[in-house]
């Protein structure tokens, strides 16, 4: 699961912290300074700019602060950056009167020699250490000389991860002092196209704000400036002091018409995947629940609000189960139950009855909650498509029965057997983190920290919420052999709504023409396959803007996410294989100058005419809040069915092909826009296919001279209950009650059991039911300023052995043996379209040689297909009239 919020940066800048020391220059003392307004203790922060560059979700971020020293002696001045844990610090320079000092990434033993060194002389201190609950905080001071200036410039980047359904880039700001040039500047190039954008502080009110901040976005782009007044920074009119002190929080998604997007830039690709309209699997989830002593109080009562709201939340279509341990382990019910209302409220007054008790046993209670789930699968007493989810929340180490970690590991590891995911939340601090995430990594779940403070119940009810939703599992990428080299993690067990699957590699052939990949997972209703290729030419295009891109991004994406999956892994590997992916990530991490885990930033600045050594190393968490699942998505190609009989395409225009003859016939109905036709009905399989007329954007009165088409069709099987609604814009899936929805942007295939969908992407639709019945539905777009026509679609039948005797309909009358004899071929009253006599169904009918299209191969340009056209709307060649086949509504 993704951490969904993006911290780009916190940014509290302390600067103006006096120490004793002597003037550098005596000759300066003899001047006398009007300090300006704001400084403290003679420093004058006059320059604060925050440039956050983000290409794609990945972010370069540039922190640079320009002090000057206006007192008579030397001042040490601090520069503290809060930033992600979740971030990789890449630059940090300092500049004093000109001269530049930079900071250089290094192995950190090795660097940890010349920090020992420093150390021994008593002249260094480390530079980054952990802050808060997603933080850590970078500090550098330095003795700055009377009248002399500084700049610092700190660098990170990060990957930006989805959280219901959005980005968020949150910057707490805190300069402490009033700065002439303060400037916050957040550019979004986004290739998808930028949905939304918003930006708002909590130090500030909205109509200060609103003349400080400008906020905009625009097709690929999206741009956010705070850029306050020194009168706006102050926190009353005549006050010296800044009001600019809280959260600056900035929000924006993207554009979401296709489930993938892939950007391919000088031989690496990354793939963003986050369908949307996808009903959510149901889940059977067991809750184990700490109640040792330690979890009196405070923490028992949130603990016990967030479960409530929590069964607030719980869908009818899942089943759940409660695990309470302390010394032993005790259960709400012996088997997973159905979420009725009933049992919610069963549910509510246990939760509401848990008291604190006893001894730690986490062993046990995992154990229990994972062949309570596991039985159920078995059994089968849960949907055969659903999901299972284990949630255990902790504030202690275990200390009765197994308590050795990695024995519990082990038994847990061998119990679930990669089934299904361990999610554990650690309340407080007093116990062991690494131990926790260490199994839920190795069992495909993550681990979360929730803090003792007065939001810890919410903090519980947002993890759930994370987790609440999945929308596929089983989810893997597939590329095409020997395409793709070092590739991230391509296979996931969920997808959640709100998040989003990012996968990034390098391709093995630079000079490909095409990129194509496929993403299946299982859904609620039926197994999906998405897939998308890419034209490189078209991509190269579609990339060249140069102004927001920054170096080799995606390359450096990839970097980040390698070495962050690198060093997930290294967590539970031993020996050869974690030396092995040690060496990796350090590679990775000295080539792209990232400071990691397995490297530190070693800063030299000076001292008192001596240079003097800091070192920034990453602190741990535990280790870093890696909280994204990323993946990857792609579009495959889909080849149709031959040889069409069946099929009404353009205004509208019924075509019944004879094989037999060579031949075909073809009529017209014209009716009014908004009208539905019964195109199919057969009793006996329960299919039935209907379509709904529209008609010009500016319509004629004229009938004879009026164009009409179809703008919408519902295809529905009774049998399975089952129904397919399709617009120019959208095709809707319903299975019952559940939905799905897709765009003509889509390419993706939908099984289950007697039935598939396929989408082609902007061209086709192939609806298969068994063996025997495939309809086929062409998209014609038309171009978005041609003033008359709207986009339409087309219906083509494909294949009717499946169909009985009995199917009826404008087209499905035609599904049976009939046979028709032309004569008496004449010129008609277009010399290029001859008459003739034609006897069908026992009439004898007046017809004209002429053609309509078939779409189906060529969307744009079509193939001519000869037909005898039946005049007045098919009247003797139908059965009936009509007017006999108009319908109320779709279904």
């Amino acid at each position: 699961m993704a951490l969904a919020r993006w911290l780009c940066l916190i940014l509290a800048l302390l600067s103006g912290l006096a120490v004793s020391g002597s003037p550098r220059n005596p000759s300066r003392l003899l001047r006398k300074r009007s300090l300006p307004e704001g400084a403290v203790d003679g420093i004058e922060v006059y320059s604060t700019k925050v440039n956050c560059k983000v290409t794609s979700r990945f972010a370069h971020n540039v922190v640079t602060t320009r002090a000057v020293n206006h007192a008579n002696t030397a001042k040490e001045v601090s520069f503290d950056v809060e930033l992600p844990k979740t971030a990789f610090i890449t630059n940090f320079t300092l500049t004093i009167d000109g001269v530049t000092y930079p900071g250089n990434v290094k192995e950190k033993e090795v660097a940890k020699k010349q920090y020992e060194k420093a150390v021994s002389q008593g002249k260094t201190a480390g530079l980054v250490k952990a802050s808060g609950r997603k933080l850590e905080k970078f500090t550098v001071s330095v003795n700055v000389a009377a009248g002399s200036k500084v700049t610092f410039e700190l660098t990170y980047e990060e990957l930006l991860k989805r959280h219901k359904g959005k980005y968020e880039m949150y910057l707490k700001v805190q300069p402490k002092q009033l700065v002439k040039h303060f400037e916050i500047t957040v550019d979004i190039f986004e290739p998808q196209g930028i949905s939304a954008l918003d930006a708002e502080a909590s130090f500030i009110t909205n109509d200060l704000l609103g003349s400080a901040l400008t906020k905009s976005f625009s097709g690929k782009k999206g741009h956010v400036s705070f850029k306050p007044s020194l009168d706006q920074q102050r926190s009353c009119p005549t006050c010296t002091d800044s009001l600019l002190k809280g959260d600056f929080i900035i929000t924006y998604d993207v554009n979401r018409e296709s489930p993938a997007n892939v950007q391919i830039v000088n031989g690496y690709f990354v793939h963003f995947f986050a369908p949307q309209g996808l009903p959510v699997v149901p889940k059977s989830v067991v809750f184990v629940i700490d109640v040792s002593g330690s979890m009196y109080g405070r923490k028992m009562e949130q603990t016990k609000d967030a479960l409530l709201k929590i069964l607030e939340d719980v869908k009818q279509d899942d089943y759940l189960n409660f695990i309470l341990f302390s010394g032993d382990v005790t259960t709400w019910k012996d088997s997973l139950v159905p979420a009725t209302p009933e049992n919610i409220q069963e549910a509510r007054k246990f939760v509401m009855d848990i008291r604190d008790r006893g001894m730690t046993n986490i062993n046990d209670a995992l154990l229990r909650g994972i062949s309570m789930l596991n039985k159920a699968r078995e059994e089968h007493t849960v949907p055969e498509r659903s999901t299972s989810i284990i949630i255990m929340l902790t504030d202690g180490d275990a200390n009765v029965g197994e308590s050795r970690p990695e024995k519990i590991q082990e038994n847990v590891r061998n119990a679930i057997g990669g089934k299904f995911p361990l999610y554990n939340l650690g309340f407080g601090n007093n116990l062991n983190y690494n131990f926790l995430e260490n199994m839920a990594l190795e069992n495909h779940g993550l681990a979360r920290r929730i803090y003792e403070d007065s939001d810890a119940s919410l903090q519980l009810q947002g993890f759930y919420e994370e987790v609440a939703n999945p929308l596929l599992t089983g989810v893997e990428a597939e590329y095409p052999q020997n395409a793709i080299l070092d590739l991230t993690q391509n296979s996931y067990q969920h997808f959640y709504d709100g998040s989003e699957i990012v996968v990034a590699g390098r391709l093995a052939d630079e000079d490909m023409n095409s990129f194509k990949a496929a993403v299946k997972g299982h859904g609620a209703i039926n197994d999906l396959t998405f897939t998308e290729e890419v034209d490189m030419k078209e991509m190269e295009k579609a990339l060249q803007e140069q102004d927001y891109i920054f170096g080799d991004y995606i390359e450096r994406l990839w970097a980040y996410l390698t070495i962050e999956q690198l060093l997930e892994k290294r967590k539970n590997a031993w020996g050869e294989e974690k030396e092995n992916l040690t060496a990796q990530a350090l590679e990775l991490s000295l080539k792209y100058h990232f400071v990691t885990p397995l490297t530190s930033m070693v800063v030299t600045k000076p001292e008192d005419n001596e240079n003097q050594t800091a070192i920034a190393n990453k602190p741990g968490e535990g280790p870093l809040d890696a909280e994204v699942i990323p993946s990857m998505a792609y579009l495959t190609s889909y080849q149709g069915p031959k040889t069409p009989y069946y099929y009404v395409d353009g205004d509208p225009h019924f075509i019944i092909q004879i094989p037999e003859k060579d031949d075909a016939i073809c009529f017209n109905i014209d009716e009014d826009p908004g009208t539905v036709l019964r195109l199919i009905q057969d009793p006996v399989t329960g299919l039935t296919v209907n379509g709904q007329i529209i008609g010009e954007k500016r319509g004629s009165s004229d009938s004879q001279n009026r164009r009409t088409y179809f703008g919408k069709l519902g295809i529905a099987s009774a049998q399975m209950d089952f129904r397919i609604e399709v617009t120019p814009e959208n095709i809707t899936l319903w299975n019952g009650d559940s939905l799905s929805t897709f765009s003509w942007l889509d390419t993706v295939m939908v099984t289950q059991d007697g039935l598939s969908v396929m989408i082609n992407r902007k061209k086709s639709m192939v609806v298969s039911f068994g063996d025997g019945v495939a309809f086929v539905v062409v998209l014609h777009q038309v171009w978005k300023k041609e003033p008359a026509h709207h986009d339409f679609l087309g219906f083509y039948v494909v294949d009717s052995r499946g169909m009985s005797a009995q199917t009826h309909g404008l087209l499905g009358q035609f599904f049976h043996p009939f046979d028709f004899q032309v004569s008496d071929v004449h010129p008609g009253s277009d010399p290029t379209k001859p008459d003739a006599t034609m006897v069908v169904k026992n009439h004898q009918l007046t017809v004209t040689r002429g053609s309509q299209k078939d779409y189906r191969k060529d969307i744009s340009v079509g193939r001519n297909v000869a037909c005898w056209f039946v005049h007045n709307n098919g009247q003797g060649l139908i059965d009936g009239i009509h007017r006999d086949y108009i319908v109320p509504s779709l279904f």
